[in-house]
């Protein structure tokens, strides 16, 4: 029996999604899996909102709720009529966390393995996803992710090399390598990868894997780059030019306030060292507009890192509290000014993303073809094609404009 699986939040549960697929599935039951999110106070809501429906729509199906909404919220989806078991963290990429015998959330913060992921393809996706890491050791005053995955862990190269292997054999292209706090890969590893850190595992992979096409890193920490990561970028062509960068706030002491681990001047640096070692790289960025007691002043300071780290594609929140963080209990910025601040970001990185369109008209680019008649770039910029082209292929394309979101091809 099919199992339908409904996702929210991040990459990483819609690839653990795809993987638990087989696991949900084993004993034949009606069962729809609800994957939730935890990262905001909204995303929360919008998974009880789905579940509620979900009940409605199908009264015959058991409803298994998983993911860092489970661990974080566990009492607030436990006491839901419609939810008839939760699947925690932990458990939910083994067979018995499935079985009867399941022992649900509460041990993620004592896993001390980061389950490897099995599967030969995405169903709608041209990229494969592929979690190398989970979990967290840092404690960022406004997140409460690593009580959602538990501490850092990774999954030992072989596994990794092995899975990406499978992509290709099965008609992979191109690969992103995700987890929750990338950059961390490897330090908890031992014995047989001794030194293992992110850039040796891209320089593993590209070396054991000469059929992957294109290989992708989902957001790093820049301050946590090794050595080996940069060259890698420096160096291997296969490893594209676009970096997601965690940089979250521009002010010194609000990034003191969330318990960052980098310094304004510090992504500055990076963002400059990384364009004299590869030219033709593009940054993205995660920031959070009105984090509790930012001043107007900070805020522009903000403002002004879109600019002077040459951001192009921006990820844009609106500080939510969530309860338990100790940012929760620092003094708010007001609602209506946390709206207006996200709004201006979210017009800064629209003038930054035009102005690299701009850039990009009148060249010719290699495209990988998506579904709906679009693809990307090398640095992960859409282009809508002028015909569709069968997803997973390449294409030369000619930039003749853009339409402010994407560029288009001849």
């Amino acid at each position: 029996m099919a199992i339908e699986t409904l996702t929210f939040g991040c990459r990483l549960n819609t690839v653990e999604s795809e993987a638990l697929r087989a696991h949900a599935a084993a004993d034949g039951r009606d069962r729809v899996v609800v994957n939730t999110c935890a990262v905001t106070a909204e995303a929360g809501r919008q998974a009880r909102k789905a579940i509620r429906r979900i009940a409605r729509e199908r009264p015959g199906a058991e409803i298994v709720v998983t993911g860092c909404g489970a661990e974080v919220e566990t009492e607030a989806y436990a006491a839901m009529p419609e939810v008839s078991r939760l699947v925690g963290n932990a458990e939910k990429l083994r067979p018995e966390g499935w079985s009867e015998a399941g022992t649900g959330p509460g041990r993620v913060m004592t896993a001390r393995t980061a389950e490897p992921t099995r599967f030969e393809a995405m169903a709608g996706h041209t990229r494969a996803f592929v979690p190398v890491q989970n979990g967290c050791d840092h404690r960022c005053t406004f997140c409460v992710i690593p009580f959602g995955r538990g501490n850092s862990r990774s999954v030992p190269a072989d596994d990794v090399v092995a899975q990406i292997a499978r992509i290709v054999d099965h008609g992979g292209r191109e690969v992103v390598l995700t987890g929750v706090d990338l950059t961390a890969y490897g330090r908890d590893l031992a014995g047989p990868w001794p030194g293992l850190s992110l850039g040796s595992l891209v320089r593993q992979i590209l070396r054991a894997v000469p059929g992957l096409a294109r290989l992708r890193l989902s957001s790093i920490d820049s301050v946590e780059a090794d050595a080996a990561l940069l060259d890698a970028i420096a160096e291997e062509e296969r490893l594209m030019p676009h970096l997601h960068l965690s940089l979250q706030a521009g002010d010194d002491l609000i990034l003191k306030r969330m318990k960052r681990r980098h310094l304004r001047a510090d992504a500055i640096r990076f963002c400059e060292a990384m364009r004299r070692m590869r030219p033709d790289v593009v940054f993205g960025a995660d920031l959070i507009a009105g984090f509790p007691t930012e001043t107007e002043a900070q805020f522009a300071r903000s403002l002004d890192l879109v600019a002077e780290c040459g951001l192009t594609h921006l990820h844009v929140f609106p500080y939510s509290p969530r309860p338990g963080t100790p940012a929760a209990r620092m003094p708010p910025v007001a609602p209506n000014a946390i709206r207006a601040r996200a709004a201006r970001l979210r017009e800064a990185g629209a003038d930054a993303l035009r102005r690299h369109l701009d850039a990009q008209v009148g060249r010719r680019l290699t495209v990988l073809a998506e579904r709906g008649g679009v693809g990307r770039s090398a640095d992960f910029t859409a282009v809508r094609l002028a015909a569709p082209e069968a997803p997973g292929t390449f294409h030369s394309i000619d930039i003749v404009g853009h339409d402010g979101t994407r560029l288009i091809g001849a």
